[in-house]
């Protein structure tokens, strides 16, 4: 088994979308480990704040098969991907996949861990003793790093993440 890691956010109807997303990767995968939600700014994108967690589970899929399963469980949760200049109402990022190294599609360790506070800040959350497959960096430090950097993460409860667009 390898533990797989996924960034997970919606800015449309997130407490919906999350909460299916959510269920949809237990019925795939089984128990889920999550960190809390935190609400930020859009990042390359215009419109209303981001919901964004970490969840962590185990999977006997390979790399490949696991990013296709991704794929269908964004689809079967709503994302269209023929709609490219409509913002996404789930987006399910592979951020680790155990400790692989992997230089092309998919890049992994996904970069935004290092670059983005909506993915540091949960993944520190939900394991900050664990390190960085290519720097060696435990997760909690390379927040504590970050977190001096002015940025807006604002934790929220499910229950809170009422939709923020229709």
């Amino acid at each position: 088994m390898t533990r797989a890691v996924v960034g997970i956010g919606s800015n449309r109807s997130p407490h919906a979308h999350i909460a299916l997303a959510l269920d949809v990767l237990e019925q795939s995968f089984g128990a889920l480990d999550t960190s809390s939600i935190y609400r930020c700014p859009p990042v390359g994108v215009q419109g209303a704040d981001f919901h964004n967690l970490v969840a962590a589970f185990d999977t006997a899929a390979p790399l490949d098969q696991l990013c296709i399963e991704l794929r269908d469980i964004e689809a079967a949760c709503g994302r269209d991907r023929s709609q490219a200049e409509i913002p996404p109402c789930i987006d399910i990022d592979l951020l680790l996949f155990g400790d692989t190294v992997h230089e092309y599609a998919p890049v992994l360790p996904r970069p935004d861990i290092v670059e983005q506070p909506f993915v540091l800040g949960p993944l520190a959350e939900l394991m900050p003793e664990a390190r960085h497959p290519v720097c060696g960096m435990r997760y909690a430090d390379l927040w504590a790093t970050m977190a001096t950097q002015a940025h807006r993460l604002e934790p929220v409860s499910l229950q809170d993440s009422a939709p923020l667009l229709p």
